[in-house]
């Protein structure tokens, strides 16, 4: 989730030395924004605070070198500051699982596909909004999926949750479909109906080896497809 949008951006912009450096940032930013959630749970502890530091200097190391060669991507801070307050928030209610801080997540990873699509160039490539959508509705689906595999393992409410929203998802490949749009969402919608229905059923439950080869496998299909709509 942190490494595709931006690789899918980079693609349909044209890859660029900017968008390694963009890459770096953003995995040294999620750690950074990790361990100060970390750090929040624990109410503030201060043998939390050593990897915040690092990282955090880290990031405004690579940060300003990165906004240096874009001041464009300046655009993008109000946008971030707001999700990771929400996240913040939830860490430090020790809700960090939950799933409004789920969502926050993923919004700001999809949100990657455009920023990394219209970095150092004038005007973002309209390709880059659909692609963002398709990647943020994927990842979305796996915040229920996953849960029916492990923390929320035969809970039935959520298996509802998870099987209703690819169930819509399906729903609207096939209303794209009608207008005229691509097959193949139909097919990877359908693929990930399949997969929430009948892998939580499994006996005995998938490992976690397992479980995290499928969502490669599934993260791989998702990211074929997209790049072929762009």
């Amino acid at each position: 989730m942190l490494v595709v949008p931006v690789v899918v951006g980079a693609v349909i912009a044209g890859a660029t030395w900017r968008h390694a450096l963009l890459l770096i940032t953003w995995l040294v930013a999620y750690l950074a924004f990790h361990t100060t959630g970390l750090w929040l749970k624990a109410s503030r502890r201060p043998r939390y605070l050593p990897p915040v530091r690092a990282y955090g200097v880290s990031v405004v190391v690579l940060g300003t070198a990165l906004v240096a060669s874009d001041p464009a991507l300046l655009r993008w801070a109000p946008v971030y500051l707001g999700l990771l307050a929400v996240s913040w928030w939830c860490s430090a209610r020790r809700a960090d699982r939950s799933w409004l801080n789920d969502a926050v997540t993923v919004v700001a990873a999809s949100l990657m596909t455009v920023v990394s699509a219209g970095l150092g160039i004038p005007t973002t490539p309209a390709g880059a909004w659909p692609a963002a959508a398709v990647l943020g509705a994927y990842f979305l689906g796996t915040v229920p999926y996953v849960k029916t595999l492990i923390r929320e393992r035969g809970r039935r409410s959520v298996l509802i949750v998870s099987v209703g929203y690819h169930s819509a998802l399906l729903a609207a490949a096939v209303a794209i479909a009608l207008l005229g749009g691509p097959l193949s969402l139909v097919v990877l919608a359908a693929g990930l109906l399949a997969r929430a229905v009948l892998v939580p059923r499994r006996r005995p439950w998938p490992s976690a080896k397992a479980i995290g080869l499928g969502e490669i496998a599934a993260t791989a299909a998702v990211t074929v497809v997209v790049l072929t709509l762009v």
